[in-house]
């Protein structure tokens, strides 16, 4: 018999050695980047929301919510705008459409609020109010350290800019309020305030529309008369302003609410009593 038949075969085994196991390859790191990315964003649009004024933030989210997806003229881009930015200043003078604010166009003329036209009177109007906000702004923000009494006085006044215009809100504070209690008659507290409105006010011409807020009742009365004290306490703000020097022909809206529009999580809260002074803005008289 031959040899060679009664020798066992031997079998080389060859490992493939790898590396980066225990690191998941550098995975980690995308996961990572993502993450920071999405604290960014989040805490940019934090700052977002509170470093800018409601117009603002409503100019930001037309800006992602387009109202005309598709461009009209056709362009090098097979997607929407046909390549172009949404914004008209930037894409309709380079495809011959539109213009930019020093070279304008009638029918496309850039506005760069919604895609929507702005006349010239239009525009003259809203920068007017702008203005004049600002001015009766500054003007309470400049008696503020003036004096005791006008701090006093301010602590109970907050301003905001709303579509219908500029709202000057005066609300009750613990152990100072503008009213005697569940009566319209006003405190000297209230005359003061209304005197430093109705100075401020004349620095500018803005309609005026006069509202009052109650806060609601800790019980359920036969006849509430929340309805009848907020109308009350508003007419009792315009005689106040009139008797300070505003002129009664810019009187323009008096509006009780009674307590259906609380500005707290709790109804029956004493900041709910208030009454809010609203500059209108100019266009509100055409419409």
């Amino acid at each position: 018999m031959d040899a060679r038949s009664n020798t066992t075969p031997v079998i080389i085994k060859r490992k493939k050695v790898t590396g980066g196991g225990g690191h998941h390859g550098g995975a980690w790191k995308v996961a990572y980047a993502d993450f920071v990315t999405a604290m960014m964003a989040f805490f940019l649009l934090m700052w977002l929301l509170g470093a800018t004024t409601e117009q603002q933030r409503k100019g930001i989210a037309d800006y992602f919510s387009p109202t005309l997806p598709i461009s009209r003229i056709s362009g090098g881009g097979d997607g929407a705008f046909g390549g172009d930015t949404m914004f008209s200043e930037d894409a309709l003078p380079q495809n011959g459409t539109g213009a930019t604010d020093l070279y304008t166009t009638e029918s496309r003329q850039a506005r760069g609020e919604m895609g929507l036209t702005l006349d010239d009177t239009q525009t003259a109007t809203t920068q007017k109010d702008a203005n004049s906000f600002a001015t009766i702004e500054d003007a309470l923000l400049a008696l503020k350290g003036d004096s005791m009494v006008a701090d006093e006085m301010l602590r109970h006044i907050l301003t905001k800019v709303t579509d219908e215009g500029l709202v000057i809100e005066i609300s009750d504070l613990e152990g100072a309020e503008m009213f005697a209690a569940q009566t319209s008659e006003a405190t000297p507290l209230l005359q003061d305030i209304a005197a430093l409105i109705a100075n401020v006010s004349d620095l500018v011409e803005n309609d005026i529309a006069l509202a009052g807020h109650i806060r609601a009742q800790p019980i359920t009365l036969a006849r509430n008369p929340v309805w009848d004290l907020s109308m009350a306490r508003a007419n009792q703000i315009r005689l106040l302003l009139e008797n300070a020097g505003v002129n009664r022909k810019r009187m323009r809206r008096v509006t009780g609410h009674a307590d259906k529009s609380p500005v707290t999580r709790d109804p029956m809260a004493l900041r709910n009593n208030r009454l809010e002074v609203i500059l209108l803005r100019s266009d509100s008289r055409r419409k």
